[in-house]
């Protein structure tokens, strides 16, 4: 079965986007945890992965890909192994200085992000965030790294953690093709409440790319994806992270019966004391 998918700036990208922080160590949890997922996740586990999420039609990636080149390695292999084309969504640091060497060196990064092959191009957060204005509410001299972006033959967006960014993106009708937006049941990371941030995304003017939907991993696959997907427009996407390919292959299965209204199929978790109650 081939995953649903949406359209961003005139590309096909699968609806299910994966993600990386469970690939290169960003676990949201603690520094014992990120040492675990950098010390088991080399070339082959990656690729591992990635090959159950492409065999199913989940074939865009996300994450800061160019400035963890290691992680091409993987997508290689997987592409190899199963014909897929994987779609590249970088979300690149760049230099937001308001001078001549912060642009050149912007330039430079967006070069290799372009290089790279990277198809849609997201200023990451940290450097979006620090250009955002909440007195004007605007994003100050954002034109200059989307004409950057178009100029290397990339789709641009915007990454953001504040939901000030996409707000201030469709009030000024900024050029960008979509925006990354926390969104989870917990309201894990997000800035305002559950309910501002689900009206947000309904009437944002282009598709969402949700991200953190199990909250790092404090909500199960069944209650994050079950929330985010039954809350989000057709148009709108999840990234989802996973370690394994055993993981990999639950988080589509649950996706594919959210989507289609039925029961996953996938076993149950293994606690105790239920054994008296029959399934």
């Amino acid at each position: 079965m081939s995953f649903p998918r949406t359209m961003v700036g005139g590309l096909s990208v699968s609806r299910m986007i994966i993600g990386t922080n469970w690939f290169l160590g960003w676990s949201h949890q603690s520094p014992a945890k990120d040492h675990l997922i950098k010390s088991k996740m080399d070339r082959k586990a990656i690729a591992d992965v990635l090959e159950v999420f492409f065999r199913s039609g989940v074939d865009t990636i996300m994450g800061p890909l160019a400035q963890n080149p290691s992680i091409f390695d993987a997508i290689k292999d997987a592409e190899d192994r199963t014909g897929a084309k994987c779609i590249k969504v970088d979300t690149p640091i760049i230099n937001v200085q308001d001078t001549d060497a912060g642009r050149d060196e912007t330039k430079a990064i967006l070069d290799k992000v372009a290089a790279s092959g990277a198809e849609i191009c997201m200023p990451h957060h940290t450097s979006v965030e620090r250009l955002l204005d909440r007195s004007t509410q605007q994003i100050r001299r954002l034109g200059e790294y989307t004409n950057m972006i178009r100029e290397r033959g990339m789709i641009p967006g915007l990454s953001a953690h504040m939901p000030e960014v996409l707000a201030y993106a469709d009030q000024n009708d900024y050029d960008v093709e979509t925006y990354i937006q926390i969104y989870n049941c917990m309201g894990f990371l997000m800035q305002i409440e559950v309910e501002w941030i689900h009206k947000l995304i309904t009437n944002a003017k282009k598709p969402v790319m949700t991200i953190k939907p199990m909250a790092a991993g404090r909500v199960t696959p069944f209650v994050g994806l079950n929330f985010v997907w039954n809350t989000i427009r057709d148009q709108d996407m999840v990234t989802v992270g996973t370690m394994t390919p055993a993981e990999a292959s639950e988080v589509i299965e649950l996706s594919f019966a959210i989507l289609e209204r039925r029961s996953p199929n996938i076993g149950v978790r293994s606690s105790p004391s239920k054994y008296t109650v029959p399934r």
